[in-house]
């Protein structure tokens, strides 16, 4: 049985189909938040894994700086919306690459220093882990009562784009990366 080169094509293209593996989604993801008593204090540690676009991986190869802000809260279980929460921070970090030095830099936010990293999903796996962040202290959770959650919500910062980049950021989806609001009760 001979194949035309019509059919030949057809199986080749079905073949590479089926062979190539579907693309990663462009998402944040908070993977696992952990608390712990340290020195009379509730201290965090999170992994967050940041699952960037292909878009915005792009812009990092060529030197456009990412900024990512981590919004954390300590809240009541049953609070309503509009209820203080008892920790309300925004931590922000910058991924950028550095050609000169061929090597991929992760800062927090206000900071001159980082650490500096050889491989860009080196550095986005760093960028995912949060060690030892102090929230409040175990007396002024005494006080407030309880039970808490602590919530957690991890989004690319489009403003920080450079501005010839803004526009593309606003109107097409894979910029807008967040993974949304995540509810984790409290160890104790």
């Amino acid at each position: 049985m001979r194949l035309s080169a019509r059919h030949l094509a057809s199986l080749v293209l079905l073949l590479l189909w089926v062979l190539t593996p579907p693309p990663v989604a462009a998402e944040f993801n908070i993977e696992d938040v952990r608390t712990r008593d340290e020195s009379d204090m509730l201290v965090m540690d999170a992994e967050i894994r940041y699952g960037f676009s292909e878009d915005a991986l792009d812009a990092l190869d060529n030197g456009v700086p990412l900024t990512v802000e981590v919004h954390v809260q300590l809240r009541g279980v049953d609070d309503w919306i509009w209820d203080e929460s008892l920790v309300d921070q925004r931590l922000r970090y910058v991924i950028r690459y550095k050609p000169l030095s061929e090597r991929y830099m992760v800062s927090r936010l206000p900071s001159d220093g980082g650490i500096s990293y050889v491989t860009r999903d080196a550095a986005i796996a760093a960028l995912g882990k949060i060690e030892g962040l102090q929230l409040v202290s175990k007396e002024r959770m005494n006080e407030a009562g309880g039970p808490f959650e602590i919530q957690v919500k991890a989004s690319l910062d489009i403003d920080e784009l450079p501005l010839p980049l803004k526009p593309e950021a606003y109107l097409f989806p894979s910029w807008k990366l967040s993974s949304g609001w995540t509810k984790w009760p409290l160890d104790h």
